[in-house]
C-alpha cells in the first residue's frame, strides 16, 4: 500500500518538478487544445488575409487619390496586420504551450510573462507605426528609458525580484511562506509585488488567519531570507508542546500519554501519509532518518529545576495551532488525572 502512495504521490506535478530540481527530470502530461482556441485562430487568420486583401488594393493607382494620406493608411495598415498576427501568436502559445503546463501555479506564471511580452511587441508595432524614422523613435526612447532608470530603480530591482521568483521559484501562488516581519499565504505575485494573506500578525496569536493582506515589493525577496512552508516533497512541519513536570514525577508514564494522544490527535491516515512522503523525500539530498512520522517524546533538565517533557510530531503547517490546542488540553486532562504519578509545579514555584 505504502509503494502505491508513494507513486501516486510521486505522479503529482509539482512533487516531481521539486525532485527534478534536486535529483531527475519528468515527464510533460499533454492536454488537449481547447476548441475556443482554435476558433479564435481562425477568427484572426480571416482578419489577417482581409488586411493583407486591403494592403494590395492600397497599392493600385485608384486609390491615388487620397494623396499624402496613402502613405500613413498603409503603414496603420500593415501595423494592424503586425497586431493581428502577434495576437494570433499568443493564441498558439497559450493553446500548445500554457494550457499544457502541468500545474496551475506555472500556467499562472507563464501567462503573466506571455502578458509581459504582448504588451512590448504591441507597442513597439505602435511606434513603428507612429514614427517613420526609427532612428529618432529608438533616440527617444533610449532617452527616455535613461531618466526613468533613475527615477525608478526600487520598481525595476522588483521587476528583476519577478523574474528571479518564476526562474528560482523561493514561493508560488499558494504557498505560506515567511519573509522579513510577515508571515501568510501567498495569493497574489504581480510584476512589482507580493500580496499575503497574513497568519498570525500582531492582533492574534497562533495560525489564524487575521484577516489582513500584507504587501512587499518583490525586490525583498533580492535581500531577505524567505522561509517556505509548503515544499511539494515535504509539506509539513515540526511542532512541539512542552510541560514541565518535576524529577520524581513518573517519566515513563509521561512519555506514553503524550506520545498516545499525539498519535490519536493525527490519527493513522495522518501517519501514513508522511509515511509516504518521507519515501519521496528520500530520492532527495535530506536524509531520510530525520524524518519521523510517528510522535517522539524527550526530556530535557530545565534551569528552573524543573524537567522539560516535549512531544514533538509532524502536521501540516496550516492546522498547526488547532492540533496543538487540542493536544495541550487532552494530555492535560490525562496527565493531571494521575497527580501521584505526574507532579507539576504549584504556587510560588511554577
Amino acid at each position: 500500500m505504502t509503494d502505491k502512495a508513494v507513486r501516486r504521490v510521486e505522479r503529482r506535478a509539482d512533487v516531481r518538478r521539486a525532485l527534478a530540481n534536486s535529483t531527475a527530470t519528468h515527464h510533460k502530461h499533454k492536454r488537449p487544445v481547447r476548441s475556443g482556441h482554435k476558433l479564435w485562430l481562425g477568427i484572426y487568420a480571416l482578419v489577417l488575409l482581409a488586411l493583407a486583401v486591403l494592403f494590395y488594393l492600397l497599392r493600385l493607382d485608384f486609390f491615388g487619390f487620397l494623396g499624402r494620406y496613402l502613405r500613413m493608411i498603409q503603414r496603420a495598415t500593415v501595423g494592424a496586420m503586425a497586431i493581428v498576427l502577434t495576437l494570433a501568436v499568443s493564441w498558439l502559445v497559450q493553446a500548445f504551450a500554457i494550457e499544457r503546463a502541468q500545474t496551475a501555479v506555472t500556467r499562472y506564471n507563464l501567462r503573466r510573462i506571455l502578458r509581459l511580452v504582448m504588451g512590448v511587441v504591441l507597442a513597439l508595432i505602435v511606434l513603428s507605426v507612429l514614427f517613420a524614422n526609427w532612428y529618432a523613435a529608438v533616440a527617444s526612447l533610449g532617452l527616455i528609458s535613461l531618466v526613468l532608470g533613475f527615477a525608478l530603480q526600487t520598481p525595476i530591482t522588483s521587476f528583476i525580484g519577478w523574474v528571479y521568483i518564476l526562474m528560482r521559484e523561493p514561493y508560488r501562488v499558494g504557498d505560506r511562506i515567511q519573509i522579513g516581519d510577515a508571515t501568510g499565504d501567498v495569493i497574489d505575485v504581480t510584476y512589482l509585488d507580493t500580496t499575503l494573506w497574513e497568519v498570525g500578525g500582531s492582533y492574534i496569536t497562533g495560525d489564524h488567519p487575521s484577516g489582513r493582506i500584507v504587501k512587499f515589493p518583490n525586490a525583498n525577496v533580492l535581500t531577505s531570507p524567505v522561509y517556505n512552508y509548503s515544499w511539494p516533497v515535504f509539506p509539513y512541519i515540526w511542532n512541539e508542546i512542552n510541560f514541565q513536570v518535576a524529577y520524581d514525577s513518573d517519566f515513563a508514564f509521561v512519555a506514553q500519554v503524550m506520545r498516545e494522544a499525539a498519535e490519536e490527535e493525527l490519527g493513522e491516515a495522518m501517519i501514513e501519509r508522511v509515511r509516504t512522503f518521507r519515501e519521496v523525500l528520500a530520492r532527495t539530498p535530506v536524509d531520510e532518518l530525520q524524518v519521523n512520522e510517528r510522535p517522539s517524546v524527550l526530556f530535557r533538565v530545565n534551569a528552573n529545576t524543573w524537567i522539560d517533557a516535549i512531544v514533538r510530531y509532524v502536521v501540516d503547517p496550516r492546522q498547526a495551532g488547532s492540533v496543538k490546542s487540542r493536544l495541550t488540553g487532552t494530555m492535560l486532562e490525562r496527565l493531571n488525572a494521575q497527580p501521584e504519578r505526574v507532579r507539576f509545579p504549584k504556587g510560588d514555584s511554577r
